[in-house]
């Protein structure tokens, strides 16, 4: 009986967290744009999640995360919208398979990360915030270098172009992007997470030793 009320909590909990996540795509809180890219705090519900329940929990909702990337790109695209989608082209610039890739592979280990580095990150410093703390920003920086890595591997020429610059300048506009964009991204993260993984694992304390 407890075993099947442990799992309606967890339930109740992914549920709550996939309709954060979802009205967060549906406003701006979600994705603020910035020129070719945006900052986005759709990561921190997944870092969240993932510290409470656990990896396999957190890659669910990345992969919601991720499938919110792909929509927004298709529905609503700008410029370097085609490596998210490939259902568009923009500027004669074709998304393809690999830009599904770009858009879930690094969401989803985002929440698997997460996970993972709370729970270890927990048993040796002993400290639920500050275990809190470092998942948030080793997930953060990860899924950033990630994706950002994956458009130069894969989409490298196409960006340059879609972007107007030389491939040899891209380097550069990326280690931009990592400046303006990454380390907000990790400050909302840390901040979040610290505060509400650190009450949510204490109110279920259960959910986070099941997951």
């Amino acid at each position: 009986m407890n075993k099947s009320k442990l799992s309606v909590r967890q339930m109740c909990v992914l549920a709550l967290f996939l309709a954060i996540e979802i009205i967060m795509y549906l406003t701006p809180i979600g994705y603020l744009r910035i020129n070719a890219l945006s900052v986005t705090l759709m990561h921190v519900p997944v870092i969240i999640l993932a510290s409470t329940m656990g990896p396999a929990a957190g890659a669910f909702l990345g992969f919601v995360f991720g499938c919110t990337s792909v929509i927004g790109a298709t529905m609503t695209p700008g410029i370097t919208s085609f490596v998210f989608s490939p259902f568009i082209t923009v500027g004669g610039i074709s998304g393809n398979f690999f830009s599904l890739v770009i858009a879930l592979v690094p969401r989803i280990l985002l929440g698997v990360i997460a996970g993972y580095v709370f729970h270890f990150a927990k048993k040796y410093a002993k400290n639920t915030p500050v275990a809190a703390g470092i998942a948030a920003a080793i997930a953060t920086v990860c899924h950033t270098i990630m994706v950002l890595g994956l458009i130069v591997i894969l989409f490298g020429p196409q960006y340059s172009q879609a972007l107007g610059i030389s491939q040899a300048a891209l380097n550069g506009v990326m280690a931009g992007v990592i400046g303006t964009n990454m380390i907000p991204e990790v400050i909302v993260a840390v901040v979040s997470n610290m505060a509400l993984a650190t009450a949510l694992s204490s109110r279920y304390v259960g959910i986070a030793q099941q997951a």
